[in-house]
């Protein structure tokens, strides 16, 4: 708790991050799985990198790009990120995969993983 600079008040604060936490069901459905969430703590700076990384490349090819726009509407903006979005998740070569595109490194890897039981959702 705090005090007011101008009362004697106790009050209480407000969390940083009031909005950030992960559920309980959550992690129990990640367990379940066997699986490893790929979220860090509260407040990582790994999640704040990714994500802003990931802004900062749409608003460079989408959003800014010398071919796109101009957007006369927000209509126009939400269904240019619509198909920006599924050209990133699937067609758009990534260094990290060996420079090919997330549909090429998924196909690749199921095919050398056949044997594998596939994970399914309950």
């Amino acid at each position: 708790m705090i005090t007011y600079a101008l009362s004697n008040k106790l009050v209480l604060r407000p969390p940083i991050e009031s909005g950030q936490f992960t559920s309980i069901r959550y992690g129990e459905r990640l367990a379940e799985l066997g699986a490893v969430p790929s979220i860090g703590s509260i407040g990582d700076s790994f999640d704040n990198a990714l994500a802003e990384s990931t802004n900062g490349l749409y608003k460079a090819e989408l959003i800014r790009g010398p071919t796109q726009g101009p957007w006369r509407t927000i209509e126009d903006v939400e269904l240019a990120t619509l198909g920006w979005v599924h050209w990133f998740n699937t067609d758009r070569i990534h260094s990290y995969l060996d420079d090919t595109s997330p549909d090429h490194f998924e196909a690749a890897y199921a095919a050398q993983h056949t044997d594998q039981p596939m994970v399914e959702n309950q």
